[in-house]
């Protein structure tokens, strides 16, 4: 039997930091069978891109799939992917490429629904790659032989920023990629101790409102209708609870439709889960909340994580969507 983690009631911000007591799905009939929710996991960050998760448990949208959820708080993909594979949590989030290198790695996951996505804006999206006035980074090509940070290495800011630098002339290899958090990169910019850095919101208006100036917005520049992230279990589980990963499914592209459909309650959402300066909140840049998965864009990135060295053979994304 598959391992679920419980949660009682609202989500609130102490319930996510810690796991419950135990339950079992798979004792259930189905979800919602009897008048009784299931109790499922799903590991997610507390960035701008897990808005539409967040505010689908609040709204009731889970409940009304007869699901119960625990939102188990971790800090990135790399984190979730073999929780998710061992049981620990039952779905998780991560961004695509991710699941790329998790597919490459023989690793049995299948993505389910989109997660977040590039607003397509060449002129404002929700990452950018940011330098000092000083540097001399002018365009996406001046980034070679500089170092640029990323909040993980071999991953998808490595991708995006390659394929932008290869697209305007550049080396893309002679980049000196650097491993930080995205709350150190402003500091990080501001100071000289990195000549760039990938920064995502909110971390991006900050580093702006300290001077930093954008050089390129590596997701939109890449492809206008980037898929930046989705939601995944483990195929085992999908073969084993079917109804269950259904009614997530389900949920979660309801919870999708309502985060694009109502942006202000999107950005409201965030403040339960994440500390942004009122100010700051009201003006950042969020992500689309498709509920569709867009297979081509899909397909180009990866496309292009093969072609810049993350995965070793090439990938048929069909092969990793329920």
């Amino acid at each position: 039997m598959r391992r679920t983690l419980t949660a009682g009631g609202a989500v609130t911000a102490l319930a996510l930091m810690t796991a419950c007591g135990g339950g079992d799905a798979a004792d259930d009939d189905g979800p919602g069978s009897e008048g009784e929710l299931t109790e499922i996991t799903v590991g997610v960050m507390p960035i701008v891109d897990t808005a539409a998760i967040w505010l689908g448990v609040e709204e009731g949208i889970f409940e009304d799939h007869g699901l119960d959820v625990t939102l188990e708080v971790a800090q990135g993909g790399a984190a979730i992917a073999p929780a998710v594979v061992s049981g620990d949590y039952d779905f998780g989030f991560s961004n695509t490429v991710s699941l790329f290198i998790a597919a490459d790695r023989d690793l049995p996951l299948t993505l389910l629904t989109p997660g977040a996505a590039t607003t397509g804006d060449t002129g404002e999206d929700i990452g950018a790659v940011l330098t000092m006035p000083e540097s001399g980074i002018e365009a996406p090509a001046d980034l070679e032989g500089r170092s640029v940070a990323v909040n993980t290495l071999n991953n998808i800011g490595d991708v995006t920023i390659s394929e932008v630098v290869a697209q305007d002339g550049g080396d893309p290899t002679d980049i000196s990629f650097v491993e930080m958090g995205f709350p150190d990169m402003p500091a990080a910019v501001a100071s000289g101790e990195v000549d760039a850095a990938w920064i995502l919101e909110p971390f991006s208006s900050i580093a702006q409102e300290q001077g930093a100036e954008v050089v390129t917005y590596n997701f939109a520049e890449t492809d206008e209708n980037l898929l930046i992230a989705g939601y995944f279990t483990d195929e085992p589980f999908a073969q084993q609870e079917p109804e269950i990963v259904d009614a997530f499914t389900a949920a979660m592209t309801e919870s999708l439709e309502h985060a694009q459909q109502n942006p202000d309650e999107a950005r409201a959402i965030l403040s339960t889960y994440t500390e942004i300066d009122d100010e700051i909140l009201e003006r950042m840049v969020m992500p689309e909340f498709p509920a569709e998965i867009d297979r081509e864009s899909l397909q180009h990135l990866a496309d292009l994580a093969h072609e810049h060295g993350l995965i070793g053979d090439e990938l048929d994304v069909a092969e990793i969507i329920r």
